[in-house]
């Protein structure tokens, strides 16, 4: 069984050369200090993190790891926003082969929803607003269970 956290990033400005290098607002920020600060009341820490290289969910990641403990960390092209969930969903389901039991996901609309879906289809995905994080556990075998929605204010 392992635990994976879909986090979609903090809210990001407009104001940018590219869609990759839009940067968290002032308030983007806030709400991820805020996930990240119910993360750690929680108690809730990560083996492992699976991050989009855009600069935005750089920047949330950054935000929450300064916050939690995150064993090791990997920047993954596949979780752009419109990347692959059923890739992703393959290389989360061989994580528990490597000890790994908690996983933290940062990316994108659509992605994030598709990536709930693609866990747990028996579930209608959930709408993110910047900073929501979705928990679901995963068994070795079967559908997923989505466990509890947590939606930033």
């Amino acid at each position: 069984m392992i635990k994976v956290y879909v986090m979609r990033h903090g809210e990001a400005g407009y104001s940018a050369t590219s869609d990759s290098s839009r940067a968290l607002t002032p308030f983007g920020h806030q709400q991820c200090v805020s996930a990240a600060t119910w993360f750690n009341e929680q108690k809730i820490t990560f083996d492992f993190a699976l991050v989009s290289p855009y600069l935005r969910a750089e920047q949330t990641f950054s935000i929450i790891a300064n916050f939690v403990t995150v064993k090791q960390s990997e920047t993954n092209d596949f979780l752009k926003p419109n990347g692959c969930a059923a890739h992703i969903v393959d290389n989360i389901s061989m994580l528990p082969l490597t000890g790994i039991g908690s996983v933290l996901i940062v990316s994108h609309l659509p992605l994030v929803g598709y990536l709930v879906n693609e866990l747990c289809p028996q579930v209608a995905p959930p709408m993110f607003s910047t900073a929501d994080i979705a928990c679901i556990s995963l068994p070795q075998t079967g559908e997923g269970i989505l466990e509890w929605f947590h939606h930033q204010v």
